[in-house]
């Protein structure tokens, strides 16, 4: 067609409806014939653009030759929102109208998600029992089939339907099928398989699930118990097991009904459980039933297997029963019994080796199901059969065993004889003695038991009866008593044959009296009247004498018969009563020369008396201040019931009145807190039902001393005598109780110390300026605590002034701009006033260029002048000070001169030395009205030259210089200095020599050691010197002495540092000697003093050479 034709556009391929899987790639074919317009798809009504690239649409695009009108719309990995209706369309252009091809469906086809059962299979199943299995395969497109399995066979029956699915166009699809699970264990365990199959997989997606089943247990066996008659005491091993279940059955063993064990074991391979018993068998076993069960969870009921079982057991015990004693001629009458049994058993009896015959048996029901037996018999004995064995046999037929109770036999009969061994009658025996009474007896069977009687009463203390070959013996040991006295002793002897025979004696016994009694018709007793009282003594043999403990006897009264054989005896005494018989005892004995010995008793005399107070009662009681006090009060009488008042200076003590005073429940006083008040005469008394009575004691208080000065202070004048004395109140006041003390500074002589009465004296002699000062009067009389006063001794003296090189001198500029204190100071007693003179003249303070003024410490007065506005011509003069008293007057002249260098420090010692320092001491000069500070000036004492130390702090007058060698002597001077200059050295130029100490030596041996070693080396040192000489003589060589040079001397020099630090006060300088120092600042160089040092060395060296000669120089320096 031509260029200017106008063609209409058309589609050649249209898009067709298309399905696809999902993720795969769908291409829409779209070919347009004379493409004029612009070619586009539509998306379910959406444009998708015109660019062959569709951007917004990643996984769009358009393909094919354009050239050719392909516009194919290409999907790459289709998704569910892919399924769409789509068209393709040519838009107008100037030749064409537009045109749209027909809707084409792409269909995207999804697989099922992962199917699901929708079945609780966590729970087991129960056989029998009905379930519905549902299978949902969701998400699919189209709609899924699926299809049930169990173990690979396809369950039929299923109904499916179709739900909506998660997401629009999704489809669920549910299958359901109901199963019924048999009684078989064969499902338990089958899988359960669940296939979702549609169009869009390659295979089908399925889920599994595992059954499990619970179906119930085999009845159970029992194994091991093969007959039911078991004997007693055997162990049965049972084993009960039950087969298959699920789950697997527990089992219990019962017998009777009471549960034995319910352990089990599980074997899951062999599909069992198993229980095994340990039965030790016992009589009460029989008939009785044992049973296992099985159960588990799903069991309608427990199953159970039963076996009854029969025990064979003997009896537990076979006895016999009656007397197996019996006397001879007599029958023997006895049981055999033997307790439950199965089967019953025989019974036979035996006497030695003789059967006996039975005379009744009798079988009953005993105790667990089995049977008891019983055995009579009766036998006639005679003495032969005595000690024979008895036994009673019990046969058990079923168990093949044989139980037996065997028993001896006694036959009794009679003792034959029975005799005494005893004192005579006629022999009187003492009371107290012992006697052994002795019964024997032979014969019988068993032997005779002996019995003593005493008048017929059986005798508890004889000793255990003893055998011998032929019979029995019984001894009866007597401490002989009153009741003895011709009393009857009688022996029995008896067995079980009930026979007696006796023996008998009796005893004549001396005795004391049995009893003492005292008694009296007075009801009370009263001091001062007369008691009589009467004594009977008992029964005794023979007849006692009586006597009293006190008084006189009154009389004896006709013995008359007493009990036991004996007589008694009665006596009568008379007693005047005091109150020192009160509470004594007054005896009465009844002696019996025969016996030497008696019997007694006392009356105890309660006699009434008024208070009596004892000899004992202190008169007097001491007691420390602040103690307590207490007063005893030894008062008696009966009544005890005493009321005592005490009085005080005449007034009555109570206890509401002070509540100090207590009275403790004798009557006694005590004072709490006692003080000196409440010494004195203290009297008490005391009443009773009976009088009353009164004694006084007197309290001494004591207490520690205090102590005052008599006169404070004590004035006295010089060469005078001081009486100090300080008085003390104190209790007691004893002898040496005073002391004195001086507590001022320093020591002084104490004086004579005397003492009167309660008063301390300090006499002084001769009274001196160091006695001044304070004193202390100690009083002490051994109470804590002692007790001091002071006091102050005042010495009276004339003024002194003070007049060292500081006082004497007054220094300030004199251009009218500064102001000079002008100071005298006296010490004094009394009162010391001060006058004024200037060059002679008597001073005006009116004039305002003065003042004056006193300022008083103690015995110290100062009187300083002011002199304002200092002017040379008018104040440089002499201050005359005038100090008085009433003792007299001192005078010091004052020069004020103009500010200089100081003044020489004076009275320069040496205070300690050690091995390395020395420690110095100086009075200051005066200061040229600076500060001044000082130097100390040392050097050894060969040197020429000096060390400096500046005093630290610069106002010290002690100073120590450290660094020093040991035993070496030192030279030392000190000076003052100040900002104008310095002076000169102490006293006048004076210099101290001091030695340093000496260190520890060497032990003896290194010292001769070293001796011998400095000899050799000095003597090789001279050979090789005497050969070099001769060998350079032997050459012709001039030895020439050369001057040293400084260099080397001062190599050899010790250095000096002018920093050195000698201690943390001070440091050390070096300064020549100059012979003018004392007017010289001038500081040289370490090299001076070196240089001059070198020249000293070579001025001795040659010296030395000079006198030595040849032979004596230093070898090398030339030969002399």
């Amino acid at each position: 067609m031509s260029p200017g034709t106008h063609a209409q556009q058309a589609f050649r391929t249209e898009p067709r409806n298309l399905t696809v899987g999902m993720g795969a790639t769908a291409v829409l074919r779209c070919e347009v014939l004379r493409a004029s317009g612009t070619v586009q798809w539509v998306k379910d009504g959406l444009l998708l653009g015109p660019e062959r690239s569709l951007p917004g649409f990643q996984r769009y695009s358009m393909i094919g030759n354009p050239k050719r009108g392909q516009y194919h719309l290409q999907i790459a990995k289709a998704q569910l929102e892919d399924d769409a209706p789509y068209e393709c369309q040519a838009g107008r252009s100037e030749d064409s109208g537009a045109i749209i091809s027909s809707t084409a469906w792409v269909t995207v086809q999804i697989p099922p998600s992962k199917p699901y059962f929708e079945v609780d299979m966590a729970t087991p199943w129960v056989a029998g029992k009905k379930y519905t299995v549902s299978c949902v395969a969701p998400d699919a497109k189209p709609v899924a089939e699926i299809t049930l399995f169990k173990d690979g066979v396809e369950l039929t029956g299923a109904e499916s339907f179709t739900t909506s699915g998660s997401k629009d166009k999704l489809l669920n699809t549910r299958a359901e099928v109901t199963y019924v699970v048999t009684a078989l264990s064969s499902d338990n365990g089958r899988q359960l398989a669940c296939h979702a199959n549609n169009p869009a997989p390659f295979r089908p997606v399925e889920t599994t699930a595992t059954m499990s089943v619970y179906f119930p247990p085999q009845p159970p066996v029992i194994v091991g118990l093969e007959r039911e008659e078991v004997k007693a005491g055997r162990v049965l091993v049972l084993e009960c097991v039950s087969h298959g279940g699920n789950p697997l059955a527990t089992l219990h063993w019962t017998k009777n009904g009471e549960v034995l064990s319910t352990i089990w074991e599980e074997d899951i391979e062999a599909q069992k459980s198993s229980s095994a018993l340990r039965l030790k068998i016992t009589p009460e076993d029989n008939q009785a039933v044992l049973c296992c069960e099985s159960v588990n969870l799903v069991s309608r009921s427990p199953l159970s297997v039963s076996r009854k079982i029969t025990v064979l057991f003997e009896p537990a015990e076979v006895k016999l029963v009656g007397e197996l004693a019996a006397i001879e001629g007599q029958d023997l009458i006895l049981s055999c019994y033997a307790a439950s049994s199965n089967p019953p058993v025989q019974i036979r009896w035996w006497l030695g080796y003789k059967e006996l015959n039975a005379s009744a048996v009798t079988v009953e029901e005993g105790d667990n199901g089995g049977m008891t037996t019983m055995s009579n018999m009766t036998h006639r004995v005679s003495r032969e059969e005595d000690g024979l064995e008895l036994t009673c046999e019990a046969f058990n037929k079923g168990t093949h065993f044989s139980k037996t109770q065997v028993e001896k036999i006694s036959i009794y009969y009679p003792p034959q004889k029975i005799w005494l061994d005893a004192p005579p009658q006629d022999v009187p025996l003492h009371s107290g003695t012992t006697v052994r009474l002795i019964c024997f007896s032979t014969g019988g069977n068993p032997t005779g038991t002996l019995t003593w009687f005493k008048n017929g009463r059986v005798v508890p203390s004889a000793l255990k009866q003893t055998s011998f070959d032929r019979g029995v013996a019984r001894e009866l040991v007597l401490v002989l008593t009153a009741s003895d006295n011709m009393a009857t002793y009688r022996c029995e002897a008896k067995n079980e044959a009930k026979k007696t025979i006796s023996a008998h004696t009796k005893l004549t016994v001396y005795f004391p009296a049995v009893s003492v009694t005292i008694t009296t018709k007075q009801k009370e007793l009263r001091r001062g009247q007369t008691l009589t009282l009467e004594c009977e003594s008992g029964s005794s043999n023979p007849k006692a004498s009586i006597s009293w403990s006190l008084g006189a006897l009154r009389s004896v009264q006709p013995p008359k018969t007493a009990q036991f054989g004996g007589v008694s005896v009665q006596s009568s005494l008379s007693l005047n009563l005091t109150s020192q018989h009160h509470n004594q005892r007054v005896i009465c004995q009844a002696f019996s020369p025969v016996l030497a010995e008696g019997a007694n008793t006392f009356f105890k005399l309660n006699v009434f008396y008024p208070p009596e107070f004892s000899p004992e009662q202190p008169s007097q009681v001491q007691v420390l201040e602040d103690d307590m006090a207490t007063i005893p009060l030894l008062v008696s009488a009966n009544p005890e019931e005493v009321s005592c008042i005490w009085l005080h200076r005449r007034e009555k003590l109570v206890k509401e009145g002070d509540l100090r005073y207590h009275w403790p429940d004798d009557n006694s006083l005590e004072i709490r807190n006692v003080t000196r008040k409440d010494a004195g005469v203290y009297t008490v008394k005391c009443t009773n039902d009976e009088g009353v009575d009164q004694t006084s004691i007197m309290l001494d208080v004591q207490y520690a001393p205090s102590v005052k000065a008599e006169k404070d202070p004590v004035v006295v004048e010089l060469g005078g005598t001081a009486d100090l004395i300080c008085v003390a109140d104190a209790n007691p006041v004893t002898d040496g109780m005073f002391s004195w003390s001086f507590v001022g500074e320093g020591e002084v002589e104490m004086g004579e110390v005397t003492q009167e009465d309660e008063s301390g004296l300090l006499t002084i002699h001769d009274v001196t300026r160091a006695h001044a000062g304070l004193y202390q009067c100690t009083a002490d009389n051994g109470i804590a605590p002692a007790a001091t006063v002071g006091v102050e001794l005042v010495v009276q003296f004339q003024p002194e002034l003070r007049k060292g090189a500081q006082w004497k001198k007054v220094a300030s500029r004199g251009d009218g701009t500064t102001t000079a204190e002008v100071v005298c100071q006296a010490e004094g007693i009394p009162r010391v006033d001060f006058s004024w003179e200037k060059n002679g003249v008597r001073m005006d303070f009116a004039n305002p260029r003065y003042e004056e003024q006193t300022v008083r410490e103690g015995s110290f007065h100062t009187s300083t002048v002011r002199v304002v506005n200092v002017s040379a011509a008018l104040d440089y003069a002499v201050f005359s000070c005038t100090a008085r008293n009433s003792l007299g007057e001192d005078k010091l002249d004052i020069q004020l001169v103009s500010t200089n260098h100081p003044d020489p420090p004076t009275s320069f010692r040496q205070v300690d030395a050690t091995q390395n320092s020395v420690t110095l001491e100086w009075i200051p000069g005066f200061n040229g009205g600076l500060r001044q500070r000082f130097r100390i000036r040392y050097r050894e004492d060969q040197l020429a030259s000096f060390l400096y130390m500046d005093v630290f702090p610069p106002r010290a007058t002690t100073f120590t210089v450290t660094g020093l060698q040991p035993a070496t002597t030192y030279n030392f001077s000190v000076n003052a200095l100040n900002a104008m200059g310095e002076s000169g050295y102490a006293d006048n130029n004076a210099v101290l020599t001091i030695t340093t100490k000496v260190t520890s030596g060497l032990p003896a041996y290194l010292t001769v050691v070293f001796t011998v070693v400095l000899g050799v080396v000095l003597l090789l040192n001279s050979l090789g010197c005497f050969f070099g000489v001769r060998w350079k003589k032997r050459r012709g060589q001039t030895v020439i002495s050369p001057r040293r040079s400084s260099q080397s001397t001062a190599s050899n020099s010790n250095k000096y540092e002018s920093r050195e630090k000698i201690n943390a006060a001070a440091q050390r300088t070096l300064l020549i000697d100059s012979g003018s120092e004392t007017d010289s600042n001038v500081y040289e160089s370490y090299r001076a003093v070196r240089e001059e040092r070198r020249k000293k060395r070579e001025e001795r060296d040659d010296e030395k050479e000079r006198e030595k000669g040849q032979f004596g120089r230093i070898c090398g320096d030339g030969e002399g």
